[in-house]
């Protein structure tokens, strides 16, 4: 539900605005569609946002498809030039591993980042492999095959996820690598953060990773994990704020957030990322929707924070609002204008 402080942050915006519409990650769907709400509340124009993953959000910018796209994959400055495209971050939210282990509470099983790729990899198929009871003295790990679920589609949530493992197996990164897409040795895939919530839900012995906001909305069980100062963290905002007090942002608009070194970091972290075409077509869509992001870094932190997302730090909010008032042009390179 809306807050009150989040509508009445912005005066009514006066004329009619254009609609404008957007696609991309499922892992910032939660909180484009909870701004795009307030931000009509408050006399903007009406903003559609449609989680399609980022890899189908990137094709459908770089078409003209869309007014933005959502991706929580980076990309790079020469991706960047080639498809004529400005990116920049929004907010901060941490990927869980997700499972259904019946008769087991959430968050009383711990695994570390060797098992997790291990187990992701093939090598470690039933719950009580002496690797996982090793990590869980005490505790009666059920004699259940494992069923691993990832991502159908390009998804920045997977970027994420293997980037992850390839920081904390070896085997993994040289095997598998990290990209929105990869060679999964098993597993079964499900469509969207929503696909592979629902097969973990049907599957006993399941393990999958969604972002946090799923795993509230549809009360999943998750795991502990060991965190890169070898500490047992649970997800949630006080360990993903603590991952992203850790970054470092004096050199990049983009930096990775996994396997920060914190005490109390939560391992799989990111931020997600909205990309625009540099040279706009259709000026008034484009100010309409650097208008609406300009609301919403100025206005929806609040909004981000009751969804566990993590704002991002002062002092980059303004440098993106500034690089955008900068960067999108129209096709004879003005400025476009917000007014």
């Amino acid at each position: 539900m809306l807050t009150i402080g989040l509508v009445s942050a912005v005066s009514a915006i006066s004329g009619r605005a254009a609609d404008i519409t957007g696609a991309g990650s499922t892992f910032a769907a939660p909180i484009y569609t909870r701004w795009a709400s307030a931000y009509q509340g408050a006399g903007g124009g009406k903003v559609n946002y449609r989680g399609v993953g980022s890899t189908d959000g990137l094709r459908q910018i770089v078409a003209s498809q869309v007014d933005f796209a959502g991706s929580d994959a980076p990309l790079s400055d020469a991706e960047l030039v080639k498809d004529g495209l400005f990116q920049f971050p929004t907010v901060i939210g941490g990927v869980v591993p997700v499972v259904n282990l019946p008769g087991i509470k959430s968050g009383e099983v711990t695994l570390t980042g060797q098992v997790l790729g291990d187990i992701f990899l093939g090598k470690i198929i039933y719950w009580d492999d002496p690797a996982i009871v090793a990590i869980n003295p005490g505790m009666k790990m059920p004699d259940t095959p494992i069923a691993v679920v990832r991502r159908l589609d390009g998804s920045g949530t997977t970027l994420i996820w293997t980037h992850f493992l390839s920081q904390v197996n070896p085997e993994w990164k040289s095997r598998i690598g990290e990209g929105t897409t990869v060679r999964w040795p098993r597993g079964i895939g499900g469509k969207g953060n929503e696909g592979v919530a629902t097969f973990v839900q049907i599957l006993p012995g399941a393990i999958g990773y969604v972002a946090w906001d799923f795993t509230k909305q549809n009360r999943m069980s998750y795991v502990a994990m060991k965190n890169a100062a070898g500490v047992v963290v649970k997800p949630g905002p006080e360990t993903f704020k603590a991952a992203a007090a850790s970054a470092d942002w004096s050199h990049s608009l983009v930096p990775i957030l996994t396997n920060e070194p914190g005490k109390n970091a939560w391992p799989v972290v990111g931020a997600t990322f909205v990309l625009l075409r540099n040279a706009s077509a259709l000026p008034e869509r484009s100010g309409e929707t650097l208008k609406f992001f300009d609301w919403a870094l100025t206005n929806g932190q609040q909004a981000a924070e009751n969804l566990d997302y993590i704002p991002l730090p002062a002092a980059v909010t303004d440098e993106v609002r500034t690089q955008l008032r900068a960067r999108i042009k129209n096709l004879s390179s003005k400025s476009i204008t917000t007014q």
